[in-house]
């Protein structure tokens, strides 16, 4: 094996993600999803391989990849890809009908489902997205877009609502409380998702917020804002293949199908704060108290700008008896950081804070306590103005900064994860009653 190929593949992550090998002139020959693409990948180079598969290695010149937040996303990139590109290896892919699709019909509701065959004869109008290698996978991707959007999928439209317009799954088109046009509006957004076009499909949805929040319906805006929330984890981190420019290692991207976003954010994040390091580890902060029942916090942890669920952390609040934020965010930064000091683990590279300049400042008091130095920095809630340390001012950034999308997933994220937690707290204190 090439000498340079064999460090690629050493230095391959072990996370969900797709996989592109190319052949000595640079053209695309396999794509492939992985949950683990170091793992996927070194399979490839084993000894005992089937014939296609050997012939497939020996045309390996280069190797690209994308990360991807799941496996079930990993898989939809797959096959947008595959579609765009039109692999020699991956044919067999393209033209077997036994692989799942999803099928969206032609009509004035479209249907949205999966099917294994094509069937153009009676439904010579529909588009299929596919074909899909792992039937779980796309079931679950399936539910994804059903959470994030909503769509019809009963062959036959009931004359009452359904379930799954009780739970926010479907607009419900069966009793009219959606348009045909707007229901067309929300499949071709169905289809960007499908084809892995995320940041046109955030364009378009802040645009729908933005002229939303104009026309003050805000009830919409907060609708779509959720959207555009939910969707901003499924842009692929940028890491690709290494390239030399001017004798440097360099991250380098494919066929214009992946953006630098994730990467721009941290940059950008970096020099708004005038930090020494890029902030490739960050951890936000929330506390959920409503009223004083069942407080309790959340600490969420974002690597490269995408969340990294394993090591969240959640905090029912001990310490403090009374209704006193100060006090509670106070115990759960003390209890994070005292933690990872006794146990010697990595700090972050940066601590968000949800809330306003005293917030900030309790949070540093408990971080110089404990003889730490680690930047810091708030978003508050009203106007979302910035707070850091040592300057007065709060920071005021324009809607559509990148530094400010990457603060405000983070903060959410925070939010949606301390609330649920206050949830579960609420309904075991329901129960034991």
């Amino acid at each position: 094996m090439d000498i340079i190929l064999k460090q690629k593949i050493a230095e391959l992550p072990v996370v969900p993600g797709v996989y592109l090998y190319k052949d000595n002139q640079g053209k695309i020959i396999y794509i492939g999803k992985a949950k683990s693409l170091k793992k996927r990948v070194s399979s490839y180079f084993n000894r005992f391989l089937s014939t296609k598969t050997q012939n497939l290695v020996s045309r390996i010149a280069d190797i690209e990849y994308i990360v991807t937040p799941s496996e079930a996303q990993a898989q939809l990139l797959e096959a947008a890809l595959i579609k765009d590109h039109q692999p020699f290896y991956n044919i067999s892919l393209k033209d077997d009908k036994s692989f799942p699709v999803i099928r969206i019909t032609d009509e004035d509701f479209p249907l949205i489902s999966i099917c294994r065959k094509r069937n153009i004869k009676e439904d010579k109008h529909a588009e299929y997205f596919g074909p899909y290698t792992n039937a779980q996978g796309l079931r679950d991707s399936l539910k994804v877009m059903r959470r994030i959007f909503g769509f019809r999928s009963c062959k036959t439209m009931p004359k009452e609502e359904c379930l799954y317009c009780r739970l926010g799954l479907c607009p419900a088109p069966c009793i009219g409380k959606i348009t045909s046009q707007e229901y067309k509006e929300l499949v071709e957004q169905i289809k960007l998702f499908l084809g892995s076009r995320y940041e046109k499909l955030l364009y378009e949805l802040t645009n729908k917020m933005r002229q939303a929040s104009k026309e003050h319906n805000f009830e919409d805006a907060a609708r779509i804002r959720d959207q555009i929330n939910a969707l901003s984890v499924f842009t692929p981190t940028p890491i690709l293949r290494k390239t030399k420019k001017n004798n440097q290692l360099v991250w380098g991207c494919t066929q214009g199908r992946i953006n630098s976003t994730g990467l721009n954010e941290l940059e950008d994040l970096k020099n708004l704060l005038k930090l020494k390091i890029t902030p490739q580890r960050i951890e936000g902060f929330d506390i959920s108290n409503i009223s004083g029942q069942e407080a309790c916090g959340s600490m969420v942890s974002f690597y490269k700008g995408l969340p990294d669920k394993d090591n969240y952390r959640r905090f029912k609040i001990k310490l403090t008896g009374k209704i006193d934020d100060y006090a509670m965010l106070r115990e759960v930064v003390f209890r994070r950081y005292q933690r990872l000091k006794s146990e010697n683990l990595a700090l972050p590279d940066l601590i968000l804070i949800d809330g306003g300049k005293g917030h900030l400042l309790t949070a540093y008091e408990v971080i110089r306590e404990l003889g730490l130095v680690i930047p810091m920095m708030s978003i508050a809630k009203e106007h979302e103005h910035i707070y850091v340390l040592g300057r007065d001012n709060p920071i005021k950034l324009k809607n559509d900064t990148s530094a400010l999308n990457l603060i405000r997933r983070v903060r959410d994220e925070a939010h949606r994860f301390a609330v649920s937690y206050h949830h579960v707290l609420r309904r075991k204190k329901i129960i034991g009653k």
